[in-house]
């Protein structure tokens, strides 16, 4: 038998925890991917959190009879809570164009499988992404795919957007709840290629592309794009939509793919009534209704603050705005000094 030894480190503002080293009996770290720079896993207890503010509002506010009752109140919610035994671990996503997110993401759910009872608890995703890189959503899209096929119920949260890669992740779930103007939809691919191809011509610069394949290169920045090679990337990316279509209606067969796969974007409204999602709501509200008979727990990762940065140096914040500004200055010189030099940016800005 497998045994989990955690080291379980609490913070002192209650009721939070921090699950800084999870390893297997031998010795194995358990989370599968180890991140360059240091990480812990934060718990929060959203119920105990909420409930301690409302007893901070009422201690200033309320009559003492109308604490005493708030007191109760808790009290037998507490009871209810404890009866009904069922826990709800909410998980945030916010996407990049490279989904990087989904680093955190990966090992959140790998938690979560590994403690929480499948059939029973529940999981709450919140979204936000405008969509981004095919393989990244790709992976994003898979590991919540973990969730549904270990037989939790997932329900995916959306206050303002998820579109395109956004919408791959959100098909996934049991069921999709959006802000009333949230931005859905927008199941389609596309991909810009900038050619300079004539450019390096007028400058008399040649470009060599060199590849084994008929398709290994179809179209390039630098060279001369035949149409064939055209003809191929746009096949592709054909292939990449029906395989995006044929995903979205595997998870949820109940939207018309072929209506709504156009590459267009819907707000709250619209996209419930084209089935998009399943009902209006704002993460806020679902997570405050859920608070009464469950037990929410709200996962985040974070990077492991240094010992700079528990001193309270501000090092790191410094260099992160120097390095910028100096890189800026020497591009400005360089380009001042070859006005022939290709700018890849609006000199306006």
């Amino acid at each position: 038998m497998t045994v989990f030894k955690i080291d379980i480190e609490f913070s002192k503002e209650c009721p939070h925890l921090y699950l800084n080293n999870v390893q297997l009996e031998n010795g194995r770290t358990m989370l599968f991917h180890l991140p360059k720079l240091p990480a812990e896993l934060r718990v929060t207890h959203l119920n105990a959190r909420v409930n301690e503010q409302r007893k901070k509002i009422a201690q200033t506010t309320a009559s003492k009879l109308e604490l005493l009752q708030l007191t109760q109140q808790l009290a037998k919610e507490a009871k209810a809570r404890k009866k009904k035994n069922q826990k709800v671990y909410v998980l945030d996503f916010k996407g990049d164009v490279q989904a990087s997110a989904v680093e955190q993401l990966r090992e959140e759910i790998t938690l979560i499988l590994a403690t929480a009872k499948s059939g029973k608890d529940r999981v709450v995703l919140r979204l936000e992404s405008p969509g981004g890189m095919v393989h990244g959503y790709g992976l994003a899209a898979a590991q919540l795919v973990r969730l549904r096929d270990a037989g939790f119920h997932l329900t995916i949260v959306v206050d303002k957007v998820a579109a395109s890669g956004g919408y791959m992740m959100a098909c996934i779930a049991s069921e999709i709840i959006s802000a009333p103007f949230a931005i859905l939809g927008s199941i389609g691919v596309v991909a810009q290629v900038p050619n300079f191809n004539r450019l390096l011509k007028e400058h008399n610069v040649d470009f060599e592309l060199y590849t084994a394949g008929e398709y290994k290169r179809t179209v390039t920045m630098f060279g001369e794009n035949t149409p064939e090679g055209k003809a191929k990337f746009e096949q592709e990316l054909q292939q990449t939509h029906a395989l995006f279509k044929h995903f979205v209606e595997k998870y949820r067969p109940q939207l018309n793919v072929e209506k709504v796969a156009t590459g267009e974007h819907w707000y709250g409204q619209d996209a419930l009534d084209l089935n998009l999602v399943d009902k209006l709501q704002t993460s806020d509200e679902y997570l405050l209704s859920l608070l009464p008979q469950h037990d929410v727990f709200v996962i985040t990762t974070r990077k492991k603050p240094t010992l700079g940065e528990k001193l309270g140096l501000q090092a790191a914040q410094i260099a992160d705005t120097l390095i910028p500004a100096v890189v800026s200055k020497l591009t400005d010189t360089l380009i001042k000094a070859n006005s022939h030099l290709v700018q890849l940016r609006d000199p306006k800005l």
